[in-house]
């Protein structure tokens, strides 16, 4: 049974990760101060040496150095505060085994613990979330693209929670939330949590189907059936028979669609254009939209009983704005992507890029700070992301009142969106991203307003 001595000044927390550690398996002496740790280390052999990065009457630099000249194969583990990277990309180089940054995710805990006890420098392929700054240059460039953060504030704990409850299940999903907030994301953890895991995943962005064409994606069709068939085509129903199909932007579907998605639903049966052939269809049906779908079905722009049809449960994703203490494991997570897709060592972020992080409002949720890590890893040259690389518009976001873009009347509603198309080149689907709508809003806007686009 592993030996671990725990130096941490809070009585409490230290009585509490004790017993975390005593549940699952290790020998565990506490030690409330340096000194007192010092006199155990100097009678006991440790497997591993877990220490807060301050004390009372010393710093884990200092323990680290003073446990490497004794034991210099006892791997040092390092608890600290977000606010403390500079510190910890120091211990590392020191000799640190790795850092855990507070408050960390039990697994997390585990994964880090049963690496040092085995001199292992990779990461398990069962953690989800890493620290801030993981200064483990190897570790940050091998996470897998393939994990997913579930975060630990108590909008993420609701989101987790739902999920968890749903995905045994086969009822039709809703999810909805701003862009940018990871509805796919939270899709796909759904169907990797239910017994159709091991059949496909289909994800469809139903706002980049024309409504001509959706049927023959949807359904498929057979060779000849219409001018440019020239193959037969299996559509995305029959393509995830025994698994999931996602529909993202569903509220972009024509009327017309709508009827053939609800047919589809219904009879669990599908027919390729062309064909007399019908194919029965086992499938779960997840949906996404960041509009009001409510708002649509009473304006008439969306069947009623698809919708209901859909949305036997609803989940809201979170903004990042809502996700405050989940904020640095995001930023972490994504830097380790970063790592990972431009071979780069980019251990963590200054203190300064921390709190410029922390105080910015994320208006594309997710999405938006995962290119600007990426971004700014590309430029970063040190070992940390400074202030310098990062986008301008990050470091000086604009006024709350512009920030948002709001259409707050009529009069220059028009004028922001014939700004907007000039700055993207006419391009709708990157103006209406600017303008934090969606295109089909943004097709309505411009018809209303008899705009040249």
């Amino acid at each position: 049974m592993p030996n671990i001595l725990l130096i941490e000044d809070d009585v409490t927390f230290s009585a509490m990760l004790e017993r975390f550690l005593s549940k699952n398996g290790f020998t565990v002496a506490t030690s409330y101060s340096s000194e007192e740790a010092q006199k155990k280390l100097s009678t006991t052999a440790y497997d591993l040496v877990f220490t807060d990065l301050r004390l009372p009457d010393d710093d884990g630099i200092s323990i680290l150095t003073k446990v490497k000249e004794k034991h210099p194969d006892t791997p040092v583990i390092l608890m600290t505060g977000y606010a403390e990277v500079t510190t910890a990309v120091k211990a590392m180089k020191k000799g640190a085994f790795d850092y855990i940054s507070k408050p960390f995710n039990q697994d997390e805990v585990l994964v880090v613990i049963k690496n040092a006890l085995q001199g292992d420098k990779q990461p398990s392929v069962n953690t989800e979330v890493k620290p801030v700054a993981t200064p483990n240059a190897t570790s940050a460039q091998k996470v897998s693209s393939k994990k997913t953060v579930t975060g630990i504030s108590s909008a993420s704990s609701k989101l987790n929670e739902y999920i968890k409850l749903v995905a045994p299940t086969d009822m039709s999903v809703l999810i909805t939330g701003d862009s940018g907030t990871g509805k796919e994301v939270v899709a796909k953890r759904i169907h990797d949590n239910s017994s159709r895991k091991d059949f496909s995943f289909i994800a469809v962005d139903c706002g980049a189907i024309p409504k001509e064409i959706a049927a023959s994606e949807f359904f498929g069709h057979v060779k000849g059936s219409f001018t440019g068939a020239v193959n037969n085509k299996v559509g995305h129903f029959e393509a995830a028979n025994g698994g999931t199909i996602f529909l993202d932007e569903v509220g972009n579907l024509s009327y017309e669609n709508q009827i053939q998605l609800l047919r589809a639903l219904q009879e669990r049966k599908i027919k390729p254009i062309g064909s007399n052939k019908e194919i029965e269809v086992d499938i779960r049906l997840i949906t996404a939209t960041n509009e009001d779908l409510l708002k649509a079905v009473e304006n008439g722009q969306f069947r009623e009983d698809l919708y209901h049809r859909l949305n036997e449960f609803s989940i809201q994703v979170p903004s990042l704005h809502e996700r405050k203490e989940d904020l640095l494991i995001f930023a972490d997570y994504f830097l380790n992507l970063a790592n990972e897709q431009l071979n780069k060592n980019v251990l963590g972020f200054s203190d300064e890029v921390i709190t410029i992080f922390q105080q910015y409002k994320w208006p594309g949720n997710l999405r938006e700070m995962s290119n600007v890590i990426k971004r700014s890893a590309l430029l970063t040259q040190s070992d940390l992301i400074e202030k310098s690389v990062l986008p301008f518009e990050v470091i000086n976001p604009p006024r709350e009142n512009q920030q948002a873009k709001s259409f707050s009347t009529k009069d220059n509603e028009r004028d922001l969106i014939i700004n907007a198309l000039k700055e993207v080149g006419n391009n709708k689907s990157k103006a209406a991203r600017l303008l934090n709508i969606t295109r089909k809003t943004l097709y309505n806007k411009i018809k209303e307003y008899e705009i040249d686009a």
